[in-house]
């Protein structure tokens, strides 16, 4: 059994009956969009309880090997030469202890959104795409899908229809736009309800792009479950 990754947690009010499992990016930690929930607008949203989970800390090879919280290698500076599968697959089995986790506490799946940030939105990407039963929404920033090249086997026909939020900066250097560009156009192909939003920011969070996840996440959990 995986164990539950250790975590930040928020709760919008007592008894949430939704939840939003966070990750963050490269060498961050929970605590590093936990600031952002007091920032989103979720007066049109139930109770939801936030997740920042702590990714662990490993050698990373594109900064030298230098240990730091990762939540999967990058051994070239392209993000896909070398791709770490492993890495990302045991980092997507924690997220999944993450979800079951909520709902054990009573939360559906259909009411769980994954985000992320950076290698955060990889994992939520890959993640979620390929869980097997329904999600309320993937928020995917300033990244990209990993593994593409075995993501239209692997899918899974439970999140075929989950909205997408996806986000990035227009002069992001450390994940190019083009990256992610091309993670869109893959799911926008496959048949994926992907919402793109471009900001004029590097890799980063644009205040706009905080209004855009408040009304994403206010439409996603605010409406029945399916």
């Amino acid at each position: 059994m995986t164990p539950v990754l250790p975590h930040v947690q928020i709760e919008t009010t007592s008894n949430p009956t939704a939840a939003v499992i966070w990750l963050h990016g490269l060498g961050a930690d929970g605590h590093d969009f936990a600031g952002l929930v007091p920032e989103l607008d979720l007066s049109g949203c139930p109770g939801i309880r936030f997740i920042f989970p702590h990714a662990p800390s490993m050698p990373v090879t594109v900064n030298g090997g230098y240990v730091m919280p990762a939540w999967y290698d990058i051994r070239g500076a392209d993000l896909l030469s070398q791709q770490d599968e492993a890495g990302i697959r045991t980092s997507e089995r924690a997220i999944q202890a993450l979800i079951a986790r909520e709902v054990a506490r009573g939360i559906p799946t259909e009411r769980i959104v994954l985000a992320g940030f950076s290698q955060g939105c990889a994992m939520a990407l890959h993640t979620g795409l390929r869980y097997p039963q329904r999600l309320a929404g993937i928020v995917a920033l300033s990244g990209y899908l990993p593994l593409a090249q075995t993501f239209a086997a692997e899918r899974a026909e439970a999140n075929a229809k989950t909205p997408i939020f996806m986000a990035h900066g227009s002069q992001d250097p450390v994940v190019i736009p083009a990256r992610g560009e091309a993670s869109r156009e893959l799911l926008s192909d496959l048949g994926y309800a992907v919402q793109w939003h471009s900001y004029p920011m590097p890799h980063s969070v644009h205040p706009r792009e905080i209004a855009d996840i408040s009304a994403f996440l206010t439409h996603e959990l605010a409406r029945p479950a399916l």
